[in-house]
Formats: structure tokens, sequence, C-alpha cells
């Protein structure tokens, strides 16, 4: 049997095991699309061609003796801004970076579960922006038009699932990182609840407000890389319940109180709901209420949210650009945040930190009335290659909220967040939704998104690019 690249997560960890297929054939057509592609997609940072093959073979030899693991011999990928023994973590900078000496958390466990992970994805630099370009690496470009981005930051990741270079990987989210590129792509995208998958060594990444999460085709594919990479370090300061994320996605989500809300938290920055989003949004209310949910427009009251996301994420970029070998080759807008960060580092930050158990109680609040919120991802399409790349650190910011005001406030509590492909603009670019809910509601949000799923079949749709490499089945 051989298995196209339509062939997900799941589907290959069940026709590994059913000896239908071997890991190192697998990893191999992983590496041949991912070799193909680079000059165009250009998804990946490091590629870990000799150990994932080595890899792949201890793999069929563990599969050969009967061995069984969740995700045993697939090859995933993950974002360079996490540890994997042996090779560097740049977070999108340039300059030369040491190995990293051990996997961290999230890497070890998803080597626990059997996956073999070929390489690591490109990032903007430190994770801060919604689009994946740098000196330290180029372009990375979107599977459905090369010349809009894929989003970011997390945009290697998203671009390598979306052109089925890998069935999965995992990204990291803090304002939005897996959510917007998974909407700009047509994936799912999972922001799990804060301490869910570790972001270890580092206890906190950005001061609290960065997660891993899992981009895939499917829900059942996010939910199986989520469960096979949750799970603390002993150190770690946020340890929730382990939940079985996976069978959610199997269940009925029961009849739901949905508040669909169009209106972005305040910004003092201007921002407007592209009208083609906003009737892709419309749509997809009217099929939950197709499907028996109660739907009607309300907005949480986030208040004076970003108040307390500025000082969070602008320490937490301090404290990584404090890390790098070689400070003087950063963007200069970097090196602009980590100044304020250092100047917020003190009192604003302690003020921010404490305010979040207030935001938990007053849109904690808000779940009383609905069960779930669905709101637009972004409020533009993917931009164009290099539309923001070159702007001074203001402009920047600006067009940043401009492009994604929705996303970041559940990155400030904490709470889980999933991106639903929503559709298509009439240019063919993708754009997506979100489904968000209070502390642990991960089950509940996977749980409707699956629904969506069973009726729209996002993942059946791909990108017009095709894939230039020799092989039968890509």
């Amino acid at each position: 049997m051989t298995l196209d690249r339509s062939a997900g997560l799941a589907e290959t960890a069940r026709a590994l095991a059913a000896g239908e297929v071997t890991s190192r054939a697998l990893v191999e057509r992983s590496l041949a699309r991912i070799e193909a592609t680079q000059g165009s997609l250009n998804a990946f940072r490091i590629v870990r061609a000799e150990a994932a093959l080595a890899e792949a073979d201890a793999a069929d030899r563990a599969l050969a003796e009967g061995a069984r693991g969740p995700l045993l011999g697939v090859p995933v990928a993950v974002k360079d801004d996490m540890d994997v023994a042996g090779e560097p973590t740049a977070f999108g900078c340039p300059g030369e970076f040491p190995a990293a000496a051990e996997d961290g958390e999230a890497v070890r466990r998803l080597r626990a579960a059997g996956a073999v992970v070929v390489g690591k994805t490109n990032t903007c630099e430190l994770g801060q922006w919604p689009f994946t370009e740098g000196p330290a690496f180029g372009a990375t470009r979107n599977p459905w038009n090369h010349g809009h981005t894929p989003g970011g930051s997390s945009g290697g990741s998203a671009a390598a699932v979306a052109a089925g270079l890998v069935p999965a990987a995992l990204g990291s989210d803090g304002a939005g990182s897996v959510r917007i590129p998974a909407s700009w792509t047509n994936l799912v995208g999972i922001k799990p609840q804060r301490g869910r998958i570790s972001t270890w060594p580092r206890g906190e990444s950005f001061q609290g407000i960065t997660v891993n999460g899992p981009l895939a085709r499917t829900v059942a594919d996010a939910a199986l890389l989520l469960d096979a990479a949750s799970g603390n370090h002993a150190l770690d300061p946020h340890r929730p319940a382990p939940l079985d994320i996976s069978a959610a996605a199997g269940r009925d989500p029961g009849r739901l109180r949905v508040a669909l809300a169009l209106k972005p938290p305040f910004t003092a920055l201007p921002t407007r709901l592209h009208p083609e989003i906003r009737a892709r949004m419309v749509e997809l209310a009217e099929k939950l209420a197709a499907s028996g949910h109660h739907v009607e427009e309300a907005d949480p009251p986030y208040g004076q949210i970003g108040l307390t996301f500025v000082p969070r994420a602008t320490a937490g970029l301090a404290e990584w650009a404090g890390d790098v070998p070689s400070p003087a080759l950063l963007d200069p807008r970097t090196r602009e945040a980590a100044r304020l960060g250092r100047l917020l580092s003190g009192a604003p930050l302690r003020a921010a930190r404490r305010a979040e158990a207030a935001l938990h109680r007053r849109i904690g609040g808000f779940f009383t009335s609905y069960d779930v919120i669905l709101a637009p991802t972004t409020a533009a399409p993917p931009p164009l290659i290099g539309a923001l790349a070159n702007l001074g650190g203001f402009a920047t910011d600006r067009a940043m909220i401009a492009a994604c005001p929705y996303a970041w406030p559940w990155n400030v509590l904490g709470w889980p967040g999933v991106n639903v492909p929503a559709g298509f603009t009439g240019a063919g670019l993708p754009v997506g939704a979100q489904l968000l809910g209070p502390a642990a509601s991960e089950p509940l949000l996977v749980s409707l998104a699956a629904q969506l799923e069973a009726e729209l079949r996002w993942h059946e749709r791909w990108p017009p690019q095709e894939l230039s490499v020799d092989s039968p089945a890509a």
C-alpha cells in the first residue's frame, strides 16, 4: 500500500501499525517533498535528513518487534523555537547558535510517542509578527498563493502541513501565532490551555502568553498531536489536569449557546473587518444555527485588556533577545521592542500579571450566558510577501493590529482556542474562524470543530500548486 499526501496523522499511524507502509518510506517521501519545495515555499530552517532516516529505521525495527505508540514512525515537524537535541534553536534570528544539548519537553514527548522529527520550520524573528520572513532565512510562502504569506509566526509549520510535506506540525502561539497561519492556509490550529503542552526549558514563554500547539488538516489529527505532545516538566509552573482531547473529536457537542463576536477588542488603532471575512463568519454562524445551536451576536467584555498584553509580550521578547548570540544582527524593530520590554519589566509587568485574575472573572462571567465564542481569526486575508517586512516599528504594529486584532486576548487569559477553516475569498485565499472557550474547554471546542468539519469537509480541498516530486505519491 502507498499512502498519498492526503493521509493525515491518524491514518499514517494506523498504516504503520498495520505494516502497510514503513517509516523509512514515509520519511524519505517527506524529505523529498521538502527538498522539492524548499526553493518555492521555504518552509524549513533545518532539515534533519540523516538523523530522521536513522530514527525511521529504528521505528521500523520497533514496529517489527511488536512495539506500538500513538505516532510510532510518523514524520512530523516542529517550529524553530523548540529545542531539538543536536540542532540550534535560532527562533528566526540571524547568527550562529549553539546546538541544543537536549530536547525541549514538547519534543521529548513527541519522540516518546514515536514521532520522527524531520526538521524545524521557519518563523519570523522571535515570533513577533504575523508573517514569516527575515534576513536569516528569506520568505516562507503560502501554498495557496506563493505571492502571499502563510502568516506567522508559525508560518513554516503551517506551510509544511498545508502543502503535504508532513501530516502535522507543532507551532507556538503568543498572539495568535498558531491560529493566524492556520486560518491563512486552510488548517486546523489549536491554541491549548496554558501549560497543556510544556514550553520547557522555559517554564513560561513570553511571560506566560505563549503556548505550543498543533497544526493539521483535520480536527482529529490536531487533537492527536496535541495529546501526544501534552504533559509537563517537573518544574513547569502551569500544570493543568490531563485531558483526552482526541476522544472529544468523535463526540457530539450537544446544543450550545454560541456568541458571534465580530467586534475586536480595543487597540487604540483603527481596525476593520474585511467584508469577505465578515460574510464567511455569518455563513459559519448560520451553519451552526442550522445544526441546532443557539447563535446570537454578542461581544466579550474585554475592556482594556491590551494594557496587560504589551508589558508581557515585550518583556518576554527582551528575555529571548538577551539569549541571542549576536544582538547587533537583530532587526531594528526587535531591538526597539526589547528596549521597551526592559523598561516595562518592573512594576508595569507585575501589574499586568496581577490583572489576569480580574480578567478571568470578568470575561469568565460571559460564559455563564454562552458556551462558545465564534470570532474571526483575522480581520484581513493573508498579506502579500514583503508587505509588512520592511516597515518601521510603529508602522509594523499598526499594520499587524489592523490585520490581526482578534487572537491575542486569549493569550493573556491563557485559555483554549481553535481555528477552523471558514472558506475562501474571491481571490482564492483561505480565511478562518476561532472557536474560543474558558479554561480547560479544549474537548468542547474540538467536538464543535469536528462537527463543523464533518459538514464543511475543508480537508478535502488542496492548494492549487502541485508538488514537483519524482514520486507516484507526490
